[in-house]
């Protein structure tokens, strides 16, 4: 891992009647709109989706990592994600996230180690950490 501070850059690029072009060095280009909430066509990315997707990528790699550096063997991992926008008192901001976290098992898994790492990505993960709204998280345990 590098050194802290860490610094990422994001180009937003657009005219008047185009979608978004998102970019960052080295990666592929990515089109945003406004979701259809907002009068957008609805088949793009929007800021609102792509930032309820970086809460669920970050707990996802959160917990592989932890996992990884517990020995926990697992076979797969669903994340869902819902965030809530609504008013308030001085605008519109997220207020809550619901992460509905399925980790398939091996039979012989301990179910309290499992949940507990869980719980565990859930509050080492940057993007929650960083957001007002509080995460919660809701685990369903799979045996394979």
């Amino acid at each position: 891992m590098h050194d802290f501070p860490h610094l990422y850059r994001v180009t937003a690029s657009m005219s008047p009647d185009d979608n978004v072009r998102l970019s960052s060095e080295g990666l592929q280009p990515l089109a945003s709109a406004p979701p259809t909430e907002f009068g957008g066509p609805g088949d793009q990315w929007s800021p609102e989706t792509l930032l309820v997707a970086a809460v669920a990528d970050c707990f996802a790699l959160s917990f592989r990592a932890i996992a990884r550096a517990s020995k926990f063997e697992w076979k797969a991992l669903e994340c869902q994600v819902e965030g809530t926008l609504d008013r308030i008192a001085n605008g519109t901001q997220f207020i809550a996230f619901t992460v509905r976290a399925t980790l398939t098992i091996p039979p012989d898994a301990d179910d309290a180690r499992a949940r507990k790492l869980l719980e565990k990505a859930e509050h080492a993960c940057l993007i929650t950490n960083s957001l007002k709204a509080v995460p919660a998280l809701a685990i369903t345990l799979r045996r394979a």
